[in-house]
């Protein structure tokens, strides 16, 4: 697939400071890269699901949403729960999910790859970068 998305969220302290950071590609070339803080006390969890979403809502405001997708992640749990194989529990989850779940249907075709976090360096030091900010 030549549309690509990576995500990553991260929390310090779990919960804790969080940060998303968020990596569009299209045949290997960057379209978007952006993170952002989303406040002090958030689990990992919700910052994954939040990054996400925000990569999503990012490829449709580009005009990409009618392509075939391929989303990047190394959060091994909302993979497996986008994909269907992990039921979504905890009850703040839920709604994210989805919404997750809404915004991947308007995509012709997608595909949850889980990656290691060496994989996913890009987005992972987006992540870094807004929460080193927050703290500065």
């Amino acid at each position: 697939m030549s549309l690509t998305l990576n995500t990553d969220g991260g929390s310090r302290g779990n919960p804790g400071p969080a940060a998303i950071g968020v990596v569009i590609k299209k045949d290997d070339i960057p379209l978007a890269a952006f993170s952002r803080y989303l406040g002090d006390k958030l689990t990992n969890n919700r910052a994954e699901y939040e990054a996400l979403i925000a990569g999503l809502e990012k490829i449709r405001e580009l005009g990409f949403a009618h392509e075939p997708l391929e989303i990047r992640m190394d959060s091994e749990l909302v993979i497996k729960q986008m994909r269907g194989e992990y039921k979504v529990k905890h009850a703040d989850m839920k709604p994210l999910h989805a919404q997750a779940r809404d915004l991947i249907s308007h995509f012709p075709q997608v595909r949850f790859v889980h990656v290691r976090r060496e994989e996913n360096k890009e987005a992972d030091a987006l992540v870094n970068k807004a929460l080193d900010e927050a703290e500065a």
